[in-house]
């Protein structure tokens, strides 16, 4: 297929490179035009100068950029993604972002008779740099059965959860879930440390049972040894929960740990830990 991809973040990047793998002819869009630059001498793409360039004449055009104002900069207007795509293609968000803009962005689309897909993802940089993301989407079955062989290329589970919007709301109910499980893994071995237990002994112990996680066994020695320099940021996870509890706050949702577990990465911003990961919540149990 002819496709386009705008925003090459630490997401986008990789996974405009598996769509060149795949055999689709590639177009994309960066803000920063050099990194587009970089990004077609290493794939062999094309470049535009604006979102309405590169979806001009594409069958789908994916975009994944940092939230809701940003999709609504690269969509809207005389340079956003509907002002070039045609009639009969799709957009696929892969935003992190509320469920209301993915709403207002479907609405748009389909008065020029485009489909659209909030498909939000979850496998971070290591996930999309190995083409192992989780997708959750949102949108109607005939879209989504169009658009999923493509997503195909960079994905190893992808789901569709309901109308548009549902995808954002899986997303959310993601963030809440690792939320809770790093800061219980965070006191655990906080706990255990300061019980003289050997640490590594304890998970071996326990991650073969009902407290196993992906959280323990990708994270618990490097959070142990306080390093914190993979995966998602503390910044974006901020931004994901405060998306999570302003929904709740609509649908009448009780998010008590949530809110509580976003106070906790406040603190480890005030640590300096803005761009840490997010298993760096044990960070503020140990600054003693």
């Amino acid at each position: 297929m002819r496709v386009a991809f705008v925003g090459l973040g630490v997401m986008g990047y990789p996974m405009a490179g598996y769509l060149v793998k795949a055999g689709h002819q590639v177009t994309v869009y960066n803000r920063t035009l050099e990194k587009a630059e970089r990004w077609c001498d290493e794939h062999g793409g094309d470049h535009a100068a604006t979102p309405a360039l590169a979806a001009a004449g594409a069958d789908i055009v994916f975009s994944c950029v940092g939230n809701d104002d940003d999709v609504r900069s690269v969509v809207f207007g005389d340079d956003g993604m509907l002002a070039g795509i045609p009639a009969g293609a799709i957009i696929v968000d892969h935003t992190t972002a509320s469920a209301n803009v993915a709403r207002e962005v479907a609405t748009a689309a389909a008065g020029r008779s485009v489909g659209f897909l909030d498909a939000p993802l979850s496998g971070g940089q290591a996930g999309a740099e190995n083409g192992q993301l989780t997708i959750m989407v949102g949108g109607e079955e005939e879209t989504f059965a169009r658009a999923q062989p493509v997503m195909d290329a960079y994905a190893k589970a992808i789901t569709l959860i309901g109308p548009v919007g549902s995808g954002q709301l899986a997303k959310m109910v993601n963030q809440i879930c690792i939320a809770g499980v790093v800061q219980g893994l965070s006191e655990g071995l906080h706990f255990a440390k300061r019980a003289g237990l050997d640490v590594a002994r304890v998970i071996e112990a326990i991650s073969k049972g009902a407290a196993q996680s992906w959280q323990m066994e990708n994270r618990w020695q490097t959070m142990t040894e306080g390093e914190f320099d993979f995966g998602f940021a503390v910044e974006w996870m901020r931004k994901d929960l405060g998306i999570a509890l302003d929904e709740a706050e609509s649908n009448g949702a009780s998010l008590d740990m949530t809110r509580l577990v976003d106070g906790y990465y406040a603190e480890v911003q005030e640590l300096g830990g803005n761009r840490w990961d997010t298993s760096s919540l044990i960070a503020r149990l140990e600054k003693d």
